[in-house]
């Protein structure tokens, strides 16, 4: 089952993980978090950096700051400081880790890293996600540094009728240090190696497989959010994929999904022209950090999933 191969990411054994450490090569920011990075696992702790050598890896980096406690024969991660997997509210929880924002598909002990790249373990259900493939919280990456030491060209789907919002964002990317940015069409703009930033209005972006996943809910995209088919609507979602609220005009969204045969798609959409343009001014570190993604209702930021009471839709 896709879970059971999801939890196999946090493979490791503390002891005598990763290879042997050679020069240092720079500095990995180093971020856990509870609940989709509602809650840090430390307070103050938000942003770690921590040096990295040659032949560092994912679990000794963690290992080296945190108490880490694991289970099955030293195969899985049962606890970090405490914090443990197994249930939580009567819910499957377990404890989760991405590389510049995507779903680490080894496991801890085996995902070497390079300096510059950004680690964030995340604790949290996950019975209404079995994946979570990509996430925008670690922005500027995966833009920056790609995966696995390669970086991925960047090409952005312009969907608007409107440049000025695609425009806008092409700005918030080089503004992060992102350069080399091309401009495509969707069917042209798709790949292994490939990067893809698509902007528009719903209705338009929709037209893309990979984006149209949204409208399935968490279990297609890994997104707590759930656009509807006309475009007219986002249902912000809780993390048991239940209904929260609903947005209607001037509202946006920016996500990021993959499927297992690409990299990741960020999505930046809204409901009309307005919500558009407000998702494309969110592209930035301060707004995105530390969220799987994020919705915008009347200028406020709704980090989804959407925690806590709301209004239904």
């Amino acid at each position: 089952m896709k879970w059971r191969a999801l939890l196999l990411v946090a493979l490791l054994p503390v002891a005598g993980c990763g290879f042997g450490a050679g020069d240092k090569t720079g500095d990995v920011t180093l971020t856990v978090t509870r609940d989709y990075g509602d809650t840090v696992l430390h307070e103050g702790a938000e942003q770690q950096k921590e040096p990295v050598k040659e032949g560092d890896t994912v679990m000794r980096i963690l290992a080296r700051v945190y108490d880490v406690d694991t289970k099955y024969g030293g195969g899985f991660v049962e606890k970090i400081d405490g914090v443990s997997g197994g249930r939580e509210d009567g819910r499957r929880a377990d404890w989760f880790y991405y590389v510049n924002g995507i779903e680490a598909p080894v496991g801890a002990a085996e995902r070497r890293l390079d300096g510059g790249e950004r680690v964030w373990w995340d604790h949290h259900q996950w019975e209404a996600a079995q994946r979570v493939p990509a996430v925008v919280g670690s922005f500027p990456e995966p833009f920056k540094s790609g995966s696995d030491g390669k970086r991925f060209p960047v090409r952005l789907v312009c969907q608007a009728d409107d440049d000025r919002s695609c425009d806008e964002v092409q700005t918030r990317l080089e503004d992060a240090g992102i350069n080399g940015v091309s401009r495509a069409t969707l069917e042209q703009s798709g790949g292994q190696e490939v990067l893809r930033v698509i902007v528009g209005t719903w209705p338009d972006v929709r037209r893309d497989p990979v984006v149209r996943s949204l409208e399935r809910g968490p279990a297609a995209s890994g997104v707590f959010a759930r656009p509807t088919s006309t475009g007219d609507a986002i249902v912000l979602l809780d993390a048991d994929g239940r209904p929260v609220r609903t947005l209607r005009g001037a509202s946006g969204l920016v996500a990021a999904t993959s499927t297992e045969a690409q990299a990741p798609t960020w999505i930046v959409t809204g409901t009309d022209d307005v919500g558009l343009a407000a998702a494309a001014a969110a592209l930035t570190q301060d707004r995105l950090e530390q969220h799987f993604a994020l919705a915008v209702e009347g200028g406020q930021d709704v980090p989804l999933p959407v925690s806590g009471a709301g209004t239904g839709p």
